[in-house]
């Protein structure tokens, strides 16, 4: 059963939470007022503490109490700030989306020759899924559900434009030089780069355990991520 109080905010919810957590904080009451009055570190506790619950119980198994019992805050103030639950998790999307796509920003790939631009950004894409399990779980959560919630959230579409343009970006530069060939769309390559780096870890433990394949070990990681970066460089070139 949902634990549902009422219907889930908008994506600009979290904004406008923070500004009514601001105005009616001297209105809250005890413990919970201490909490309002710092309305970013709270929903980032809750957000860290719903990341896990959500990656590793889905939507339908994580529970709003276990998140609060494991945060400096309450179920009531989770409500407070999220909505629902079905608002807290669209937040937590959000917010694991945020943070793989702030950290791309920070590649300077338009510094870079175009290929090596493609092998800095796949190589990031590997390492960075590898390092963030909880991201690809939520990712197969989201899938179960046929990318309900997801296509709730502004804030996600949004998030995922500036990474579609740098792509375009290095393809295109690459195709000006002659290093990559002209008939790749910029979406489908962005499509293969994920599905290679999501498999790497999403199937991880049954491929091993089915090919008898320790994936785990340092030489093993580094030698998977060389392979698809090649993979994508060669699949590229003219």
């Amino acid at each position: 059963m949902n634990e549902m109080v009422q219907n889930p905010p908008p994506t600009a919810g979290i904004r406008a939470t923070r500004q009514r957590a601001a105005r009616e904080a001297a209105a809250t009451p005890g413990a919970d007022r201490v909490r309002v009055n710092d309305p970013d570190r709270t929903m980032a506790n809750i957000l860290q503490v719903a990341t896990a619950e959500f990656a590793d119980k889905g939507l339908a198994g994580a529970r709003i109490d276990e998140i609060a019992a494991l945060t400096s805050t309450s179920k009531r103030m989770i409500y407070y700030y999220f909505g629902s639950k079905e608002g807290l998790y669209v937040a937590v999307l959000e917010d694991a989306y945020r943070r793989i796509r702030r950290i791309e920003s920070e590649l300077h790939l338009e510094d870079l020759a175009p290929e090596q631009a493609l092998r800095t950004l796949v190589g990031f894409t590997v390492d960075y899924q590898l390092a963030n399990p909880d991201f690809i779980r939520l990712v197969m959560n989201e899938n179960m559900h046929r990318g309900e919630y997801i296509t709730q959230s502004a804030t996600i579409q949004e998030l995922n434009i500036p990474v579609i343009h740098a792509v375009r970006d290095v393809y295109q530069r690459g195709v000006a030089v002659g290093v990559f060939r002209p008939d790749v769309d910029p979406v489908d390559l962005h499509m293969s780069i994920s599905a290679l780096c999501f498999f790497n870890v999403a199937n991880r433990h049954t491929f091993g355990a089915i090919f008898k394949r320790s994936l785990d070990t340092p030489a093993a990681t580094a030698q998977r991520r060389e392979s698809i970066i090649e993979m994508i460089v060669r699949f590229l070139r003219p």
